[in-house]
């Protein structure tokens, strides 16, 4: 099954930009549904956005709908989050994730990478 690798975290102002990377290996991310998830410090996992192998189609939740895209590359077997406007309550371990075609769970998951936004 595919691996993913997040890369891109850092310490960020409020208002900030940043771009989450996720590299994959294994196999062609073309055969996966692909997202984002996050997990603040004493809260549940939430997927931030995700985007369809089949059409492209994309989902992002209110909390972070306008200030968040999510795109996949892939040739280069890559997906990206573009993060601007960030705020601190978007603090976070944010996770890459794959799900197969056809499934309901993203099960796929990587490390994780650290997003702090500070005042």
């Amino acid at each position: 099954q595919v691996q993913l690798v997040e890369s891109g975290g850092g310490l960020v102002q409020a208002g900030d930009s940043l771009r989450l990377s996720c590299a994959a290996s294994g196999r062609t991310i073309s055969d996966y549904d692909m997202g984002w998830f996050r997990q603040a410090p004493g809260k549940g996992r939430e997927n931030v956005a995700s985007i369809l192998s089949t059409d492209g189609s994309t989902y992002y939740p209110n909390s972070v709908k306008g200030r968040f895209t999510i795109s996949r590359n892939n040739g280069k077997n890559t997906v990206d989050l573009q993060m601007s406007n960030l705020k601190p309550e978007d603090t976070a371990v944010y996770f890459c994730v794959a799900r197969s075609v056809g499934s309901t769970k993203f099960n796929i998951w990587g490390r994780g990478t650290q997003v702090t936004v500070s005042e």
